[in-house]
């Protein structure tokens, strides 16, 4: 089935700020889904940020975020969150919702299955 992924609640914040990003998904196998976020920064490669096991009660991140971010989801509303707190200027970048089948999680771009189209956050110092 084709999976749909619709990312939202990106801005322009100051460094401190927080902001959660949420992700919407179609489809009717959501619970299955291993979720995650990658971000790509100007210039840079696409990075992985955070990713949460089918069940919710496994979650890994980048060293660069672990402590300020946190991803959760819900199953019964298909959505996966990105809580972000304490950010960086170097936080700003399109950020990227996706799906991958197998976990533990995969923390390549490639062995994603399925991606959102990407919402911007941008932090001022």
């Amino acid at each position: 089935q084709v999976q749909v992924l619709v990312e939202s609640g990106g801005g322009l914040v100051q460094a401190g700020d927080s902001l959660r990003l949420s992700c919407g998904v179609s489809g009717v196998t959501f619970a299955w889904l291993v979720m995650g976020w990658f971000r790509q920064a100007p210039g840079k490669e696409r990075e992985f940020v955070a990713a949460i096991a089918p069940s919710g009660r496994d979650t890994v991140y980048a060293d660069s975020v672990k402590g300020r971010f946190t991803i959760s989801r819900d199953n019964a509303g298909k959505t996966v969150y990105l809580q972000m707190n304490n950010l960086k200027p170097g936080d700003t970048a399109v950020y990227y919702c996706t799906a991958a089948l197998r976990w533990p999680a995969p923390r390549t771009i490639n062995e994603y299955n399925y991606w959102g189209q990407g919402t911007q956050v941008t932090v001022s110092s």
